[in-house]
């Protein structure tokens, strides 16, 4: 078993996907979301490959260390998931376990409901699968939250962009401390929604201090991870922003299809997911909408940043869930 996390790049699908990775055994590919990288997975490491496993996770396509297409059009949930099958093949196996927090949830979620010959058991945090609505998702949401979500507000090219990117370190100090556990923003959670002629770091807020979990050394190694894209550290992730309507008229042949492997689904009850439109109905038909749901956990005074904030408990549950898993 390797005795430290490796690093190396990987061809797949045309781009070079960084990855970090330990131990040996089955795999599990940690997905990870916006605006993070490998590192969100610091804590999952040393815990699962001690237990057996080839753990493995990859900045994703825009991120990183990672090559960043410039077509936005590249970032679509086919093309994401695309590299998940990818990446697997192209590491020797045939099957692995994929866990997906944020974004690399629906990653996760997808890529498990399209290939479930390849995903044999699946995990959420923070994010439950949404099975495809009728209409497309921003105009809904738009018509509840207005032109200030969030979602909304990364639409336009090169905007966020700016912003985010300006000063990282400030970026990452305000975006992970403002929606943990800690925030008195997430008690009640809700989405973030941007005030008419503010900005998103405007909304958040630089704390003075970082809540216990994070040190400013983990948010050092966040930003000097960007600064590898340089003014377009944020661009790659807010093109996968920029892709949330096209996903849904890409996914209409899967329309009705379910996830049919083993899932896990874990969030914290402050996480800003809870309180989009419709999360309560979708968190109590889990049981529905996945029909080899193992577990679903909720954690207690825990925010958006599941795996971070919380790593004993969710390191508990995934090896659980990895012993059970076929």
């Amino acid at each position: 078993m390797s005795v430290a996390v490796e690093h190396r790049h990987v061809e797949v699908n045309g781009i070079r996907l960084h990855i970090a990775e330990q131990g040996e055994g089955p795999l599990v590919l940690l997905l990870h979301g916006f605006p993070e990288c490998w590192y969100s997975w610091r804590h999952q490491f040393a815990p699962l490959a001690a237990a057996g496993y080839r753990v493995v996770a990859p900045d994703q396509r825009g991120y990183a260390r990672s090559d960043q297409p410039g077509d936005i059009a590249a970032y679509s949930l086919l093309h994401l998931t695309g590299d998940v099958i990818g990446l697997i093949h192209a590491l020797g196996e045939e099957r692995a376990v994929v866990v997906g927090h944020d974004w690399g949830a629906p990653v996760a979620w997808t890529t498990a409901l399209l290939r479930p010959d390849v995903v044999r058991a699946v995990a959420g945090l923070s994010v439950p699968h949404l099975p495809r609505g009728a209409a497309p998702p921003l105009p809904a949401l738009r018509a509840v939250l207005g032109d200030g979500f969030y979602q909304q507000y990364f639409q336009e090219p090169g905007v966020a962009d700016a912003e985010l990117a300006q000063n990282p370190t400030a970026t990452f100090r305000s975006i992970l401390s403002g929606s943990s556990g800690d925030s008195p923003a997430t008690d009640p959670p809700r989405p973030w929604v941007v005030p008419d002629g503010a900005t998103l770091l405007d909304t958040l807020r630089e704390p003075k201090e970082l809540p216990a979990w994070l040190t400013e050394e983990d948010v050092e190694v966040f930003a000097r991870e960007y600064a590898h894209h340089g003014d377009r550290a944020f661009t790659g992730g807010l093109n996968w922003y920029r892709n949330i309507d096209r996903n849904w008229e890409l996914l209409a042949p899967f329309a009705g299809r379910g996830v049919e492997v083993p899932a896990l689904y874990m969030s914290g009850d402050r996480d800003l997911v809870r309180g989009f439109p419709g999360m309560d109905q979708v968190l109590s038909s889990l049981d529905r909408i996945l029909p080899r749901l193992h577990r679903s956990i909720t954690l207690p005074g825990c925010g958006h940043w599941t795996q971070q904030e919380r790593p004993e408990e969710v390191n508990a549950a995934l090896l659980e869930f990895l012993a059970a898993a076929p």
